[in-house]
């Protein structure tokens, strides 16, 4: 029998996990990392984030060369899409990020094991690998094993024109007609991507709104692209039943007060994520869940047994990787005897559409729900001359901002490249900064970072591109 042993273990080799066995290992800890995937990275690097904003890529090149070059009067001949080729670039994207991660590991001294791993007990993980089983004993596990697409049993049909958001980052082909179900951040991302590469795109999203969460001035912009570019967006709708008719999926639904009939080529589902957190053993631990099989943890990220940490998406919240990095240094600090808390963490979000939205703190929808009182100033990038220059006026910053302090609580912008703008915004929000702060701090001109000054300006009335609003002391 193999065995080896280890201060710690962390199952899960994904933005979480990796990141928690490197700062555990770079802390003089004796770490084994392991991961069933041939590849480290997780969902994140090569099902999820990484590949979707690849081909996000792609689909911006080619909306850009349709419709904004045709305005500065560059025409170009319809683009010829070699799938083959394109999902190779995605490959070699994926493979080269994760032999970094891979080169990481062996620097740091960290032993990657690759299998399935399954608990005997609360101190040994059994791993079914290529040559054999192995068995780890260890002194404490982090738990980053993720978490899944979620698939209704209504929608499973055990047919591959069905697709979850794993199949359809695989580009087996573009569908002429397309069906995304659930108008979140995946569904909207990757309904862009086929969108662009010229599938008949139909969006059906059961709440009033898309991308639930966020607020309704911020999503505006994306709602108008996705009126334009998909061929229809269907809110407060519901995909009742569906049913394979030949090489075409038979979806029925329910929409403005009338039951709809239609035949898809695909269909995408994308309606949330489950944790990865069955078949693992734990029944032979002490590790609880939760009535929906995420795994309980306190504000230091320990479970119900004191061997056990877990991190990530399995221990739900927002699911995203940035999140997922912060609770390993979190778990990890705690593990070193450090005071901790994941409470109260300022968490980013970025949606990859066209535009970008990104939103941080108090949002004004959640000021408005909990009754909080605060100011909201917005700057229109119709009045920034960054944003003219490339013919991208669309987006808009805006400040959430509690009125006796100044203090800002909340950053939201929409506009192009607003997720490489948001991190200024967390960073204030973090802090404590006023919009004073954000005001005197000299932005680079011309630049969309700027728009953040310049919203700070308008809230003090003396903003230099936009119509004094209000009198306020000089900033």
């Amino acid at each position: 029998m193999d065995t080896v042993q280890a201060e710690l273990l962390v199952l899960g080799a994904g933005p979480g996990g990796y990141a928690a066995a490197f700062y555990a290992a770079d802390q003089g800890k004796k770490v084994i990392l392991v991961e069933q995937d041939e590849r480290l990275g997780g969902v994140c690097l090569n099902r999820g984030c990484i590949p979707s904003k690849a081909l996000l890529h792609v689909a911006k090149l080619m909306d850009e060369t349709r419709e904004s070059g045709a305005l500065r009067g560059i025409t170009y001949s319809e683009p010829k899409i070699d799938l083959a080729k394109l999902r190779d670039w995605k490959v070699s994207v994926i493979q080269k990020l994760s032999g970094g991660i891979a080169q990481l590991a062996k620097s740091r001294g960290v032993e990657v094991v690759s299998g399935r791993g399954y608990f005997e007990d609360s101190q040994t993980l059994r791993v079914e690998t290529k040559q054999g089983q192995k068995f780890i004993k260890f002194q404490k596990a982090i738990l980053a094993v993720g978490s899944k697409p979620a698939l209704p049993a209504a929608f499973d049909l055990g047919n591959k024109r069905i697709m979850t958001s794993t199949e359809a980052l695989e580009l087996e082909d573009i569908p002429k007609k397309l069906l995304v179900v659930g108008g979140g951040y995946i569904g909207m991302e990757l309904g862009t991507v086929y969108a662009s590469l010229g599938s008949d795109v139909t969006m059906v999203e059961a709440m009033a709104q898309i991308l639930t969460g966020a607020d309704p001035d911020l999503i505006r912009p994306v709602a108008k692209y996705a009126e334009k570019h998909f061929k229809e967006v269907r809110v407060s709708a519901k995909v009742l039943s569906m049913a394979t008719v030949g090489k075409q999926i038979k979806v029925v639904m329910e929409f403005g007060g009338k039951k709809i009939e239609e035949l898809y080529d695909r269909v995408l589902v994308s309606v949330g994520r489950t944790p990865n957190c069955y078949d693992l053993g734990l029944k032979n631990t002490r590790v609880q869940r939760d009535a929906k099989g995420f795994i309980i943890v306190n504000e230091r990220l320990e479970t119900t047994d004191p061997n056990f940490l877990a991190i990530g998406d399995v221990v739900g919240g927002v699911m995203l990787a940035h999140k997922a990095s912060k609770e390993a240094r979190i778990a990890v600090e705690g593990l070193l005897g450090h005071t901790v808390t994941s409470k109260d963490v300022i968490i980013p979000a970025v949606v990859f559409t066209d535009p970008e939205v990104a939103w941080v703190g108090l949002t004004e929808t959640e000021a408005k729900q909990k009754n909080i009182t605060v100011e909201v100033v917005r700057f229109p990038w119709s009045a920034s001359g960054r944003a003219l220059s490339f013919d991208r006026t669309d987006g808009m910053t805006k400040l959430i901002v509690e009125p006796e302090t100044e203090r800002i609580l909340g950053v939201g912008i929409v506009g192009a490249g607003a997720g490489e703008l948001i991190s200024e915004g967390a960073h204030a929000v973090v802090m404590g900064s006023t919009v004073r702060d954000l005001a005197e701090t000299v932005h680079p001109h011309p630049t969309l970072s700027e728009t953040l000054m310049e919203a700070a300006e308008a809230f003090y009335g003396h903003c230099t591109h936009m119509a004094p609003t209000r009198k306020r002391p000089a900033a």
